[in-house]
């Protein structure tokens, strides 16, 4: 994908843009610089971004950050004081995708934690959501929040290269002091764009609410920033925590990926918070996968907060892997049908079995990003999701379990066509084989036998029952009905169309 930026001056580096007075001892002076010429290292799109409206363009910020300290006990129930501590100079980079025409820009700005489990900068939900998020007019900013990204660090696939391995004439003034100020490095990441009147990082669009939004680890980090930091930053105005587990990221920079932490074992979300949240988990965040699971954090929704589990979804899955790299608003149904085929190929890690293909998650996802929108803005709650079914998890069988189905899926959770009209047992548990496998999930196609016993009158009767299900999901407001006729056609395409 080339980076419409090769056509924009480049801005002077002693341009500054002076952020608005912070809870903070002192102002922020905040450098920006950009567009930067060429093209970005992070994964977007295997398609071109500029035919569907959108532009590509890249920043570098600096300034000076802050790190916190807690202020008393951090407690499971996370309604966490802390303080300002030590203060550290960076320079990173923001990434922003912005709709080329300014009149189709809804007003609202997805910004995303960037994701660095892998080694290198990922954005997971800008690929889960991008579908959405160009259909509605949204602007989105991916934000290298941490350390791994750029100087490299602990990870699971340490191979990958680090901005400043991956391209070092593009990236060597990058730098970054730790993860324990990668909380202000997003707090004045958000300032930017709230300060983009003045022709910065949005162009010509002006940003009336900010959404933070990530994945895995870095929905680790963003429970604590929302139970420690938000309260005194006050920069997001709504957060989309998406594929966490128990506990909070440590706020003294030690990764995540190392044990013991300084956090609690389960964090749940603060009594307070300050805005709308939302909280969207696959059975694998739930149940755990080599972290605590999220069951252990569980709590009830209220005003603002919303919590949705998603039956027969995993942490990572097909469309992550494969299809959300070419879903392009004009891919073809075969296209999309062929990349959710089983495979047992994870970014070329090899599992034991085939991941779960989990065609569900991301449409819930567009929905819940959609809810999430109109609730900053007008005060609507989406609806309450019921949570999955498990058993144990306690003193006598500390293992949560899921409760299956008769066709070895789970009941309870969000519920779609995929799992109350199923071709094959999906779940976001059981796989092996590789550092990542504990993520995956599994799917297991049923055989034609079990085809035959559930829909005698075969495809029709299958789409039938599908059909009925779907209408029952959108009614529920769990997908929207913008997806129905794709989802339909996907759905039409995957049926086996002969003995497995």
């Amino acid at each position: 994908m080339e980076n419409v930026a090769k056509a924009c001056k480049l801005t002077q580096p002693g341009e500054k843009l002076m952020a608005a007075k912070t809870p903070r001892s002192a102002r922020a002076d905040i450098e920006i610089t950009g567009p930067i010429l060429g093209t970005p290292v992070l994964m977007l799109a295997e398609f071109d971004l500029r035919a569907q409206g959108y532009l590509t363009e890249e920043y570098f910020v600096s300034g000076d950050a802050v790190s916190y300290q807690p202020v008393g006990p951090l407690s499971e129930d996370g309604n966490w004081q802390v303080a300002p501590a030590e203060t550290a100079p960076y320079r990173t980079r923001i990434v922003v995708v912005r709709p080329a025409d300014a009149s189709k820009f809804n007003g609202t700005v997805v910004v995303e934690w960037l994701n660095v489990s892998r080694g290198i900068d990922f954005a997971p939900d800008w690929i889960c959501l991008h579908r959405e998020i160009m259909r509605s007019g949204f602007a989105y900013v991916g934000v290298s929040a941490q350390r791994v990204g750029l100087e490299g660090g602990l990870s699971l696939e340490p191979d990958n290269l680090p901005l400043k391995q991956a391209d070092p004439a593009r990236y060597h003034a990058l730098s970054h002091p730790g993860d324990a100020f990668a909380y202000d490095i997003f707090s004045q990441a958000g300032m930017i764009i709230k300060g983009s009147a003045t022709g910065k990082v949005l162009g010509p669009l002006t940003a009336k609410r900010l959404l933070a939004i990530g994945d895995s680890q870095s929905a680790i980090f963003l429970t604590t920033y929302v139970n420690a930091i938000d309260r005194l930053a006050r920069v997001y105005d709504g957060f989309f925590i998406h594929a966490r587990f128990a506990p909070g990221a440590p706020l003294d920079g030690a990764s995540i990926l190392n044990s013991p932490t300084t956090m609690p074992q389960s964090a749940r979300l603060c009594s307070d918070l300050r805005v709308p949240t939302m909280t969207v988990l696959a059975e694998t965040d739930v149940i755990g996968a080599n972290v605590r699971g999220f069951f252990h954090a569980r709590q009830d929704d209220n005003d603002l907060l919303r919590i949705w589990e998603i039956a027969g979804a995993s942490h990572a899955n097909n469309y992550l892997a494969t299809v959300g790299f070419i879903d392009s608003s004009s891919a073809s149904i075969p296209e999309l049908a062929a990349a959710y085929a089983p495979t047992d190929d994870f970014f070329g890690m090899k599992l034991a079995k085939a991941m779960d293909y989990d065609p569900q998650q991301h449409y819930v996802m567009e929905s819940a990003l959609l809810h999430l929108d109109r609730w900053t803005a007008t005060d609507k709650a989406p609806p309450k999701g019921p949570r999955l079914e498990t058993i144990g998890g306690d003193k006598d069988r500390p293992l949560p379990q899921l409760v299956l189905d008769a066709n070895g899926n789970a009941k309870g959770g969000i519920r779609t066509p995929w799992v109350d009209v199923p071709i094959a047992r999906m779940s976001g548990i059981g796989n092996s084989g590789s550092v990542a496998a504990g993520l995956t999930g599994v799917t297991e196609p049923f055989d034609h036998t079990t085809l035959g016993r559930l829909y005698p009158g075969g495809r029709d009767e299958y789409l039938a029952k599908f059909r009925r299900a779907l209408d029952s999901a959108i009614e529920s407001g769990f997908i929207l009905p913008a997806d129905r006729a794709e989802i339909e056609l996907v759905a039409a395409a995957m049926y086996p169309t002969h003995g497995v």
